[in-house]
């Protein structure tokens, strides 16, 4: 018969190992999803430590791309996990989105169709209905503006042109790239 190890918390770590001082003395690239995730949950519970929450939330959404996708009810889903605890989550989830896009969109300039999908897979990738986006380009090839002019269902979308031309005007764009993606993964 195996008697199974006690949880072991966070404070039970020295203090060189725990997540926190690890970030503070090694840098954040040096710690785990896990460890990560650990830091900004804050705290586990009374039965467990905050890297076996981690980890749970890891295992949950089966590897850190998933929580990509999370939604507020199924971080709460989750035994262990409040509301404030998935909303500092999912807080966190949409500042790196907006950061991958920022780095993305200052002045992109496009040469060429895989330069197009480059400037549009990190957000087009992940959503789960049809969308239209189009982008407005510069005399430069330069982006200006993305927009999505339609969204519409798991795989199909209607479009009419002249709510394209309307911004393409409006911008004063010198040309346009017109985009969709196909969540169902099925291309027609």
């Amino acid at each position: 018969m195996t008697v199974p190890f006690p949880e072991l918390m966070i404070r039970d770590v020295h203090v060189d190992d725990r997540p926190r001082e690890r970030l503070i003395n090694q840098g954040a690239q040096s710690l785990s999803n896990q460890e990560l995730i650990a830091i900004l949950l804050r705290t586990g519970t009374k039965q467990e430590s905050v890297l076996t929450l981690a980890n749970r939330v890891l295992n949950y959404f089966e590897k850190l791309h998933g929580l990509k996708h999370a939604t507020l009810e199924e971080i709460v889903s989750i035994k262990g996990i409040g509301e404030a605890k998935a909303v500092q989550l999912l807080a966190a989830i949409e500042l790196g989105r907006r950061l991958a896009q920022k780095q993305v969109d200052s002045r992109f300039t496009i040469r060429s169709p895989q330069d197009a999908a480059t400037f549009l897979m990190p957000e087009m990738s992940s959503l789960h209905q049809e969308h239209f986006v189009v982008l407005f380009l510069n005399v430069k090839n330069q982006v200006l503006h993305k927009q999505t002019i339609f969204i519409g269902s798991l795989n199909s979308s209607i479009v009419h042109p002249r709510e394209i031309y309307r911004e393409a005007v409006k911008r004063s764009a010198a040309s346009i790239i017109c985009a969709h993606n196909h969540p169902s993964g099925v291309r027609l």
